[in-house]
């Protein structure tokens, strides 16, 4: 059994919160009790779940983003598809010159601004989008067993996305930047 790093306190109520305080502390810190790590271990089994379905069609993930963004509407600029797919060009070039190399897109430059690169799919490229139909569906069974699962999972991670991305830190976040103790116990009842 560890040591307790509570000091001890001449109040038992004091104590017992000081207690329950550092054992949320301690829990906080176990890996299995990473928000972090559980996004991290669900990206990687729903990376090797699409590799194994999009090797079928001989896409990696980000060349299937890609051709899900030209299957909505086409042509769309390097740099409209870098945005919706939040890549920058040095990731999205490389990956759209593959792409190019197996006659899935062409590149062609605006008549307007030749600065601007256009893409759209080739003839193989459109026909690949009769194949993928069940890629969403396949991957869709991994997470949910109904239509109604999948949309609460999707509004769920949209709202998680939508807060790490735009939202400000809780202030325990702020008081443990600033290097200030923190009490995630406080105002919650004692454990049973």
């Amino acid at each position: 059994m560890r040591p307790s790093r509570v000091r001890p306190s001449a109040d038992p109520a004091r104590l017992d919160q000081a207690l329950f305080d550092q054992a949320l502390l301690d829990e906080a810190l176990l890996l299995d009790s990473q928000l972090c790590f559980l996004v991290y271990r669900l990206h990687r089994a729903l990376n090797e779940r699409y590799r194994a379905v999009l090797a079928d069609l001989g896409l990696t993930y980000p060349q299937y983003l890609v051709m899900l963004v030209l299957w909505e509407g086409e042509p769309v600029s390097v740099g409209e598809l870098g945005g919706r797919l939040h890549l920058d060009s040095g990731t999205l070039s490389p990956l759209l010159k593959r792409m190019k190399g197996a006659g899935l897109i062409a590149r062609t430059r605006s008549a307007d601004d030749e600065r601007s690169v256009r893409i759209s799919l080739t003839a193989a490229g459109r026909a690949l989008r009769a194949r993928a139909t069940t890629v969403p569906l396949w991957i869709g069974s991994c997470i949910a067993d109904t239509a109604a699962d999948a949309s609460r999972v999707r509004t769920t991670l949209a709202e998680v996305l939508e807060r790490v991305e735009g939202g400000e830190p809780v202030a325990a976040g702020e008081s443990i930047r600033a290097g200030a103790e923190v009490s995630y116990g406080a105002g919650l009842p004692p454990s049973a």
